[in-house]
């Protein structure tokens, strides 16, 4: 078990790892339950058609046992449940169950409900309380902590959001056990990340345990969750809405990623963590490039993605577009400034900054080389 703070002034919460965590919900969110329990209302649970399979009935149950009734609000899977159609059908669902500013709403499921579910929270009455009961592993080491939430349009992804923390974060590996074997490896992909950015010693784990992670070894899967979650909670706390360049940091892989996943539809071609493994091995060979980590170093990143089975080649996506296309993507990056982009890069394994000098030209001439087969 593990418990991990999030030290924000005024809205510090904590992360609980620990097996089990999902039979024992009416213990371990008691004070955020106890509202439901007094007065008599049901408690509002959102989740994905896959995840409510899966989870809903256990949960029902449990809840039950302490005087509870879950209140379900299901999505289909995929980024498209991130739109304002059914971030306007959630936020009258959870208007007329009477959901208060005091109250909380219950998140089950991996990133796309978490973020749904979080900028609904954000703007309902000008702000509720939510906690997150993240399904998946990229959701646990990622989107579950750290108060971005927001949904999607057709101008990009994530583009419309606010930064809203949850009040608790449960984080119960063994729900891993019915995770998909691609999904386990896409959310493999952003712990690595946390290697790479800032934590070399960590990388150097993961590349001699990261079989045992990917099995699901309970000592090995924890580990690997807390160390992810206790470097992005310290990140978090040193800026929270991404001001300075350390929250920036957690982006490593993401600008190439979202372009990859804007080219390829925001679909099951390229999963989100897939798409962030690939970025992060062009951020490391286009450091490389730019002669800032060693082509050593930049190979030993290909290798450690390579070895969890994540892609790791660019042409081998069999994409039909140039490295042109591929930057007018990254044009539309929320963290375009002006005519800038600021582009994560590293100057060793562990040693992540943000380069502002960065040439789109060099940029779309270096993806045209990696595209070719």
């Amino acid at each position: 078990m593990a418990v991990i703070p999030v030290a924000l002034a005024g809205r510090a919460y904590e992360v609980v790892i620990e097996e089990g965590l999902l039979d024992r919900i009416a213990e371990r969110a008691e004070p955020f339950l106890a509202r439901y329990s007094r007065s008599g209302r049901t408690v509002p649970f959102v989740a994905d058609t896959n995840t409510h399979a899966v989870f809903a009935e256990d949960l029902d149950d449990r809840l039950a046992c302490v005087g509870l009734k879950a209140e379900w609000f299901v999505v289909e899977p995929g980024e498209d449940a991130k739109s304002w159609a059914v971030l306007e059908r959630l936020t009258d669902w959870l208007l007329a169950l009477g959901v208060t500013r005091s109250d909380h709403v219950f998140a089950l499921g991996g990133g796309v409900v978490g973020d749904l579910v979080g900028f609904a929270c954000a703007i309902l009455k000008r702000g509720c309380g939510f906690a997150q009961l993240p399904t998946t592993l990229l959701a646990q080491v990622d989107s579950s902590v750290g108060g971005k939430t927001a949904i999607n349009t057709a101008a990009g992804k994530n583009l419309i959001g606010a930064f809203h923390q949850p009040s608790l974060v449960l984080i119960d590996p063994l729900v891993l056990a019915t995770l998909p074997e691609r999904e386990m490896r896409a959310g493999y992909a952003e712990v690595l990340k946390y290697g790479l950015l800032g934590d070399a010693a960590f990388f150097a784990w993961l590349e001699a345990n990261g079989e045992r992670v990917l099995a699901r070894e309970p000592a090995a899967l924890e580990h690997a969750i807390a160390t992810s979650i206790a470097m992005k909670a310290r990140i978090v706390a040193e800026d929270e809405r991404e001001t300075l360049d350390r929250r920036a940091l957690l982006n490593l892989g993401h600008t190439f990623g979202h372009a990859l996943e804007a080219e390829t539809g925001f679909s099951d071609r390229l999963l989100h963590g897939e798409a962030v493994a690939l970025g992060m091995v062009l951020a490391a060979r286009y450091s490389a490039r730019r002669g800032e980590i060693s082509a050593d170093d930049a190979q030993r990143a290909t290798r450690a993605i390579a070895a969890a089975g994540l892609p790791a080649r660019l042409a081998d996506l069999g994409l039909t577009c140039d490295g042109a296309a591929l930057v007018d993507h990254m044009r539309h990056d929320k963290k375009a400034e002006g005519t800038t982009l600021p582009f994560l890069l590293l100057r060793g394994l562990g040693e992540a900054y943000v380069a502002r000098d960065v040439a789109l030209a060099d940029v779309a001439a270096f993806l045209d080389e990696e595209l070719r087969p």
